[in-house]
């Protein structure tokens, strides 16, 4: 379900575990997995036929696992200690929500009642396996088509709010991350007052950029997708449906639209405009987001460094992210930083 490594995936509520935090997922062996869907799928007449393929995240453990006489269902397995019982169920719920209104997002299955289940510590739910293909994001027919979901998507979302998962804002997505890195010392000695410097007057582009955002009235939080990359959505000759809801939380509107956009500006305003030619059938925009978008790319890479430094005692990080933490990233990152100070104090990205 989770496609890539998510920059949002830093945070780690209190949960229970029982296991052991340098390896959170030591204990979850081929046999455990297998063991754990047997027991909710075999009261329900269905069983594992043993076959299981790993598939690609890191956050969570999430495997596609053969069913006897039926089509293989998608397991994910939460990391310990990440998120609160009331965070994932909320967010199940949301998506069911979606799902009930024919929108195309991809609900965890109600076994035995419930959605979420737990065996030997490990707390885990089960998903209908849906294939697909990456949006080809170069197409206006398909940035509308996506913005004509993502409207319906946050036309549900603004009915009510989250009350257990966090929101996207700089004290959790900026000054936390900050305070992680530095009182943990994965900022060498040498490079430390430079990204100290580097992260604190882009931090304070971020302030800048949420107060002109909010001139003329607060922007309107509700519950997004939060991590709506194009890994996270998969399509087919039927459209495009929307997977791994992990890191939804509450935020404003524009963070499920920019992570859409191509990298260069002028290309971003026309596939803005693209998305929000669909988004705005179901859904009204407030143009005055348009000042978040750099100050939501900065939080984001900020946050993402954090997240991989929470996550280092995980072997499997270091195995599959060699690079960080290395003299060489730490330049980068004072080097993007000083980038994102820049275009921030550009004016906001506006659709033509």
């Amino acid at each position: 379900m989770n496609q890539d490594p998510s920059p949002f995936s830093g945070d780690h509520d209190a949960a229970p575990a029982g296991n052991d935090g340098a390896a959170p997922y030591a204990r979850l062996t081929p046999e455990c997995v297998l063991d754990a869907l047997d027991s909710v799928l075999m009261p329900a007449g269905r069983r594992t036929d043993g076959r299981m393929l790993a598939l690609n995240s890191y956050e969570n453990r999430v495997y596609q696992v053969g069913v006897e006489d039926g089509p293989p269902l998608v397991a994910k397995f939460y990391r310990p200690e990440r998120w609160s019982d009331e965070a994932i169920l909320e967010e199940h719920a949301f998506v069911a929500e979606l799902a009930a209104r024919e929108i195309p997002a991809v609900p965890a299955l109600v076994l035995e009642g419930r959605t979420l289940h737990s065996y030997e510590g490990f707390r885990f739910a089960l998903f209908e396996r849906r294939g697909g293909r990456a949006p080809d994001l170069d197409r206006s027919d398909t940035l509308e088509w996506l913005g004509r979901f993502i409207g319906r998507i946050h036309a549900v979302g603004a009915t009510e709010p989250y009350r257990a998962r966090p929101a996207i804002d700089i004290e959790t997505f900026g000054y936390e991350p900050r305070a992680f890195l530095l009182e943990h010392d994965f900022v060498p000695r040498d490079l430390r007052e430079a990204w100290r410097t580097a992260v604190d007057f882009a931090l304070e582009g971020v302030k800048g950029a949420f107060e002109r955002a909010s001139e003329g009235g607060e922007i309107r939080p509700l519950r997004l997708h939060g991590d709506c990359h194009p890994s996270n959505v998969l399509w087919t000759d039927a459209g495009p449906h929307f997977v791994d809801f992990d890191d939804s939380r509450m935020g404003p509107a524009i963070q499920d639209l920019w992570l859409l956009l191509p990298g260069d500006r002028a290309g971003a305003s026309r596939a803005l405009a693209d998305l929000l030619a669909g988004y705005e059938d179901f859904c009204e925009f407030e143009p005055r987001e348009l000042h978040l978008v750099e100050a939501l790319r900065t939080l984001r890479l900020i946050h993402y460094s954090a997240w991989l430094a929470r996550r280092w005692h995980d072997p499997a990080f270091p195995a599959a992210f060699p690079w960080f933490n290395t003299q060489r990233y730490w330049e980068e990152r004072v080097l993007e930083l000083r980038e994102q100070i820049g275009a921030m104090q550009e004016g906001p990205l506006w659709p033509v």
